[in-house]
């Protein structure tokens, strides 16, 4: 028969023992000492001063003195003199200072609960589950984002021109409003009725930050046209048409008003109510490629070749210049 348990090394009381009671008090002397094990400190390398019957300790690494030798044991004042046991693998301590959980991992003591690591993290979910798509997913009354001693960002970022970075706004998880850079990189806002259908309201045009406003069957823009080029826009509204439009260019004493009734042809539906100066603003047929028309002028035409017309504004005034447009049509 064993002497010691396997485990803790306990005494075994053994047959016809004499002064049983000392074996026994041993036993329960290493139970006191490693059960529901805390520590009053970890890492000493040196016994502390006055210490109390009954303090335990971790010694470090490199102890000294009644410690040496001692290193990463549990060291127990017990009738005025330290006994120390050496720790198994998996064995737990309490740090009664802080609260800090130690484990010993078969070398050294290392904290039970280590700090948790927020990088990577495949989703998160606060106050709600997030899944695949809502990585990260909040439900609260509001979210703040502020500064850190100074401004603050919010950055959306997509890969591609093509793709998709915004705000949506929802109604019941559906959508209702939509701001940002949807399919391409100029800036709209958007509004649905259902979710699946949009009406932009505004955009702003990326490369000359040109400005198109919706209202209805109006729209209002500020374009950029350098000299000897032209820009066009599609005409949202369905034959039979009715455009008026009026541009002003910033050239003084230069600006024009006109309208287009009727079928959208050619260039026979201009018609025009004013320009200043007289016989300054051009109709022609088709498309407009910046040199088209006469030089030092302004040209227009209608193109109705493609599958939605097309209005061309055709700059030719000597120098770059930028149009302030308006139309309305129904």
């Amino acid at each position: 028969m064993s002497e010691q348990s396997p485990i803790l090394s306990l005494p075994y009381i053994q047959p016809a023992q004499a002064q049983k009671h000392v074996t026994h008090n041993e036993a329960l002397r290493i139970l006191d000492a490693v059960t529901q094990l805390a520590v009053l400190d970890v890492g000493l390398t040196a016994p502390p001063a006055g210490p109390a019957q009954g303090d335990r300790y971790i010694v470090g690494a490199s102890a000294t003195g009644a410690w040496a030798g001692q290193d990463h044991a549990i060291a127990v004042w017990a009738d005025a003199a330290w006994v120390f046991f050496d720790p198994r693998t998996g064995w737990r301590a309490d740090l009664a200072t802080t609260g800090t959980q130690l484990r010993f991992d078969g070398a050294l003591w290392v904290d039970a609960i280590p700090a948790l690591d927020f990088q990577n993290l495949p989703t998160v979910g606060i106050g709600t589950t997030a899944n695949a798509t809502n990585r990260l997913s909040v439900a609260a009354d509001a979210t703040l984002l502020t500064h850190d001693g100074g401004g603050h960002q919010l950055k959306l970022n997509k890969d591609t021109a093509a793709d998709t970075a915004s705000l949506l706004f929802q109604t019941g998880f559906s959508g209702r409003a939509e701001m940002g850079t949807t399919g391409n990189d100029d800036f709209a806002i958007k509004v649905s009725p259902d979710g699946s259908t949009f009406h932009t309201g505004l955009s702003i045009e990326n490369s000359t930050g040109a400005v198109q406003i919706n209202s209805g069957q109006q729209f209002f823009e500020d374009v950029f046209i350098l000299n000897d080029t032209a820009w066009s826009f599609e005409i949202p509204w369905s034959n039979p048409s009715r455009i008026m439009m009026w541009m002003s260019v910033n050239i003084t004493a230069r600006f024009y008003l006109f309208a287009i009734t009727g079928t959208l042809m050619n260039a026979t539906n201009f018609g025009e109510m004013f320009a200043n100066p007289a016989g300054s603003l051009n109709y022609l047929t088709g498309p407009l490629t910046g040199t088209t028309g006469p030089d030092g002028e302004i040209s227009l035409s209608i193109d109705t070749t493609g599958a939605t017309p097309k209005m061309f504004i055709e700059n030719r005034v000597g120098s770059n210049r930028l149009f302030t447009l308006a139309t309305m049509g129904k």
